[in-house]
């Protein structure tokens, strides 16, 4: 099949639907499909790739919709009528860059009349950008399926499908927590304009059965129009190294991004209370820092002094995948306690497939996950005290930490790495395409 991939950069950060979108498409053109990945809005943030370096094979290198267009587009009437020049110097890889590293990227207050523009698509204020996006489409040999990374880019879909002739799937990961955020007076017009423009899109891909059910409730789509399809992950390389473990001081890793709602601000707490049972446990946490984390990190940073355990907590900031694989061979569990309903987590495969049991709390996808594999132990959310307890209990039991670990494992290589991810949404796109997409 002839595929593109429509997804939105970060510019300076990594994330996890950048990093789950371009795996898939190397998985589908290892597959021997024609898969592209164009990025929206910002330059993509790949592990190990320094800005200013070539794309990987399969990426688009123009930007489509620059973030700084879409934004003056949004704010100034009469931005949208400057002449083409000056919005395609607006779109510089190097100055979306800078952009991005200068705001605050995830802040979801005063984004609710953008969310919903965004939305309406054609009919929204970036109308504009549609149109270039559209034609630039159009000069692309003719795809078999356009993939949209999210639900937020539904508004592409009416225009694109149109003069693209082909059938749209949408991805759904991660964006309820976002829109549940927005205020009150856009909130729901965003909900209802999704439910609306759902109608433009032939299937819906989510990446777990949680996922699944909220967005088809909130969507009010027909369940049989979702299917699930797990996320896979880049697990070459990441394995487990017994003799780096420490049996005397064993070690809590965190890998996500180091702000509130991922967790780390919880995992703090819990671990502050295991050391009441454990005083030679340690944390070592590792994981993006935006602009808007870093008040939260120096508040637990003095919390962590102030206990008198500074020298037992590592908080890295951002690493390179070396250092996450560093991370994983030298920590016994892996804890992400985010605090929201997450789609599914690409650091649960990455743990598992380092043979690292898991912690995690008794919502949004990690329950399917944890059950499904066996890797792990779940815990009632929001309780410090639960989350100690479910961590001392593994530290207490290195044969329970290691049957865990190896059940996690084997679940990892058989159900979440990158050529299973892309064998899976190939079975699927032949659903929605009524045909194998495997033949010619």
């Amino acid at each position: 099949m002839r595929i593109l991939q429509l997804t939105p950069g970060t510019g300076d950060f990594l994330c996890g639907s950048c990093l789950r979108d371009n795996t898939l498409v190397s998985g589908l053109r290892d597959r021997g499909h024609d898969a592209l990945i164009a990025p929206l809005y910002l330059p993509f943030a790949l592990e190990d790739r320094g800005a200013g370096a070539p794309e990987p094979d399969g990426v688009e290198s123009t930007i489509h919709m620059g973030g700084i267009n879409v934004y003056l587009q949004q704010k100034l009437g009469l931005f949208r009528w400057l002449p083409r020049i000056l919005h395609d110097r607006l779109d510089s890889p190097r100055l979306l860059r800078w952009a991005a590293g200068h705001s605050k990227m995830t802040e979801t207050p005063g984004l609710g009349a953008l969310t919903l523009s965004m939305l309406r698509g054609e009919e929204g204020r970036q109308r504009a950008e549609v149109a270039r996006l559209v034609e630039w489409a159009r000069e692309l040999p003719r795809p078999d399926v356009l993939l949209l990374s999210n639900v937020m880019l539904i508004g592409l879909a009416r225009e694109l499908k149109a003069a693209l002739g082909c059938p749209v799937v949408c991805t759904m990961q991660g964006e309820a927590p976002f829109l549940e955020a927005l205020d009150d007076g856009h909130r729901e017009r965003c909900w209802a304009t999704l439910a609306e423009r759902a109608r433009d899109v032939d299937g819906f891909f989510a990446v777990s059965q949680y996922t699944a059910d909220l967005m088809a409730a909130r969507m009010d789509l027909d369940p049989a129009k979702v299917q699930v399809v797990w996320n896979g992950g880049d697990l070459e390389g990441i394995g487990p190294d017994p003799a780096r473990r420490d049996p005397e001081r064993p070690a809590i890793g965190y890998l996500a991004r180091m702000c509130r709602d991922k967790g780390i601000e919880a995992l703090v707490e819990g671990f502050l209370r295991l050391k009441e049972r454990h005083p030679r446990a340690r944390l070592v946490a590792a994981g993006v820092v935006l602009n808007e984390d870093r008040d939260l990190l120096a508040r637990l940073e003095r919390r962590v002094s102030e206990a008198g355990w500074a020298g037992d907590v590592e908080l890295l900031g951002p690493v390179t995948r070396e250092q996450k694989i560093d991370l994983l061979q030298r920590v016994d569990v892996l804890s992400v306690p985010a605090v929201y309903g997450e789609s599914f987590g690409l650091y649960l495969p990455e743990a598992w497939a380092a043979g690292l049991p898991v912690v995690q709390p008794r919502h949004g996808g990690f329950t399917e996950l944890v059950e499904h594999t066996g890797g792990g132990v779940l815990y009632e959310p929001g309780d410090p005290e639960a989350l100690a307890g479910a961590l001392g209990a593994l530290l207490d039991d290195p044969a329970r930490r290691s049957s865990l670990g190896e059940k996690g494992r084997a679940a990892a290589a058989a159900d979440f790495t990158r050529a299973r991810m892309a064998e899976r949404v190939e079975a699927a796109l032949g659903r929605v395409l009524g045909s194998d997409p495997g033949e010619g």
